[in-house]
This record gives structure tokens, sequence and C-alpha cells, in this order.
């Protein structure tokens, strides 16, 4: 299966976000910390490298916290200024307005400097679709200031919104490149929901979660399906879960199609306990 997705308005929200950078002290870049570089867009990086940025490593929750700590670690090796956060319940994002206030701070002095009267910090907010960017403005704003969705590119135009009297924040449309150079990208940002469902084969997804998982969580896979054992390779795998959850068609052969769903489902929901599907140990090294 080939996964490809550039919406028509992500390539109009690329020339946008160029156009309004000269308008923006602070870039804030949301990964999702289940998969930091996967959700990292390239393009992005190429766009507001100038610019100080703040990364957010959202949906933490949900992410291996060991792993996380060591993505943090390397982004900030890197000269990143980085939080891990929860955008649905809050967790980590009453950090984000003063660390923009920091990052803007020489921007602020300098205007201070020349007598200008000091104004609200203006950051702006990148990320690939569906990695909480809405949630997360409407958290910071506290209230239903962005719409929101559980489906990737919800948000199809920029709008300004204050957060306080000290930081106005840009929400911009989420952005995929048109092509995935490794296939494995498409992949890890398929079984997070970064792409739309109508586009994917939850089979070839579900598949390509159990062969990560037996290898790097087996415990969690076991404990959760209740296994004796986890199997060595993926599809026996995938038709032991399937017989433990009743997805079963006549003859008593799986139902691959009702077991996808499933071990997507949880997945993604954080059922299946804290994953994390890149770690930089693995993904630096390559």
């Amino acid at each position: 299966m080939t996964i490809q997705w550039f919406p028509g308005h992500m390539a109009k929200a690329r020339r946008e976000v160029t156009e309004k950078l000269k308008f923006i002290d602070v870039v804030i870049e949301l990964l999702d910390a289940r998969v930091p570089l996967a959700s990292r867009n390239p393009m992005i990086d190429e766009i507001v490298s100038h610019k100080p940025r703040l990364i957010l490593l959202n949906k933490a929750d949900l992410a291996d916290q060991s792993v996380t700590e060591k993505w943090k670690v390397y982004f900030e090796e890197k000269g990143a200024m980085v939080l891990a956060v929860n955008a649905q319940t809050g967790k980590g994002t009453e950090k984000i307005p003063n660390a923009c206030k920091q990052l803007a701070k020489p921007i602020i002095d300098k205007m201070i400097s020349k007598g200008m009267k000091p104004r609200a910090v203006r950051a702006m907010i990148l990320g690939i679709p569906n990695v909480g960017k809405s949630t997360l403005i409407n958290r910071l704003a506290s209230k239903r200031t962005a719409q929101v969705g559980d489906r990737p590119g919800v948000t199809k135009k920029q709008q300004w919104i204050k957060v306080g009297k000290e930081l106005e924040l840009l929400d911009t449309p989420g952005i995929l490149w048109p092509k995935f150079e490794d296939q494995i990208i498409g992949y890890r940002l398929a079984a997070t929901g970064a792409i739309k469902d109508e586009l994917l084969d939850f089979q070839d997804i579900a598949l390509f979660i159990l062969n990560y998982l037996k290898d790097h969580y087996p415990t969690s896979v076991q404990e959760r399906y209740k296994l004796d054992h986890v199997p060595d390779d993926g599809l026996a795998l995938f038709d032991e879960i399937g017989k433990k959850r009743g997805c079963l068609l006549g003859g008593g052969y799986v139902d691959y199609d009702k077991a996808a769903e499933i071990i997507l489902r949880e997945m993604r929901s954080g059922t299946l306990g804290r994953i994390s599907l890149e770690k930089p140990e693995i993904m630096v090294s390559r």
C-alpha cells in the first residue's frame, strides 16, 4: 500500500505561512510524541528555520514516557526549547506562554530599546493534520475558538487567537508534505490517525503495528489480549488476536477487517498502553 495525501488547501497553507512569517516572533511546532520525526514536516523546517522555535510533544499521555524524555533531550541538543504536553487535559500547556516569552525576549527587548511600546508575543502554531492544534488553542484560550474534529484536515484557514494579554496565536491548517520519501513514515502517521482512514488499508496498518509491538512492547500486547505467548510472526499474532476477540467468519476463519479495526482503535486510544512508534536510538542511527 502506498500512502500519499496532499489536499489542495495544504498547498495554499504553505504559501500563507510563508507570507505571514514576517509578523511572527515565535514558531510553535506541534509534534505527536509517539512519532516525533514522522510528524515533523521537513517542509515546515525549510520555511521557518530562521525563527525561534518551541517544540511541543503533544499526546504525551499516549507515548512511552521514558522514550519521550529521550526525544526531549534529542531536540534540546539541537538547540530547541521542548515541552511534553497533553492538549486534551491541559497537562504541561500552562508552561507555553512563558516559554514563548522567553524565546521572543530578544525581539521585545529590541523594540523597547528603540522606544517602542512592548506588545504581545506573536506565535504561529504549525503541525501536521490531527496532531492536536485546535485542541491546544482552545485549551490556551480557555474557550472553543478553533474548530475541533476527530479527523485530520479540519482547520482550513488561518485565524488569530488571543491568549491573555501577552500572547497571540496564529492557527494554520495542518500541512503534510507532497510525497513521503519513506513509506514507513506514512504507516506511522496512519497508525496514529494523521491520515484520513478512507485512504487506508486497515489490515496493512494493523499488521505494521503488530510487527512493531511484538518487537518493542510484547508485554503490552500479551497482557491486553490475554495471550499465552507473543508469536514471532506478525501475521500469526494477528490470527491470535482475531480469535481472542471473536473476530471470526464462517468456518472459523479470522475476520481480519474487524480485527484490524480493533487493533487500530486500541493503538490510537492508548488502550494498548503507552506506546512510542519511534525511538531516538533507533531512528538517529539510521
